[in-house]
């Protein structure tokens, strides 16, 4: 990589990191150029040099978001022995106050904001759901290889019922401005997986 792509990349990179918590607050329609300046302290120039639109840098935030809590939760997933604590990492994650730092869940924002307006960002948040519903399968289909999982659990269905209440609960947090209501809604979430045990 010659040494003006990899200034072009750590401008992209930089503009991505200052502005992640923007979007993630505001939301795509909520963040104006100016607030991209702003979080940066760059020009509207140097912005959409590096990007070809807001779309584009949003679409660059919503991965950026994402790949940081998935990373979290599989170094987490990777220092726990049983798949039972494996799945207990997504309550612990969730309950984290850095997404209330950072505005909440980024897939959950996105969803709800792009669903009737923005193709492109509601295809991310859609594909980052479909991941995650794959990784929980893996986790309780690995428990149930493993004698550790009764074998008639609905994985589908308990992996569904765990992205959407942990999503849920964050959503009544958030509105409520209670972190005991998300608490409440992560204890159903432990005790689904509790219920999935020998």
């Amino acid at each position: 990589m010659d040494k003006e792509s990899s200034k072009a990349e750590r401008t992209r990179q930089f503009i991505i990191e200052k502005t992640a918590v923007v979007f993630n607050k505001k939301g795509y329609a909520g963040t104006s150029l100016s607030d991209l300046t702003e979080a940066t302290g760059l020009t509207k120039g140097s912005i959409y040099g590096n990007f070809e639109s807001k779309e584009d840098v949003a679409l660059a935030v919503f991965d950026f978001n994402t790949l940081r809590v998935r990373e979290k939760i599989q170094q987490l997933i990777d220092q726990e022995t049983t798949y039972h604590d494996k799945l207990l990492v997504y309550t612990k994650v969730y309950s984290d106050s850095i997404l209330a730092e950072r505005g909440g869940c980024a897939i959950l924002n996105t969803a709800i904001e792009a669903d009737d307006t923005n193709n492109l960002l509601k295809d991310k948040a859609s594909k980052a759901i479909i991941r995650w519903k794959k990784n929980i399968v893996e986790l309780i289909q690995g428990g149930i290889t493993a004698g550790e999982f009764k074998a008639d659990v609905d994985v589908n269905q308990s992996a569904l019922s765990i992205i959407a209440l942990i999503e849920g609960g964050i959503m009544i947090g958030k509105v409520t401005g209670s972190k005991a209501n998300l608490e409440h809604i992560l204890a159903t979430v432990k005790l689904l997986i509790d219920q999935m045990k020998k």
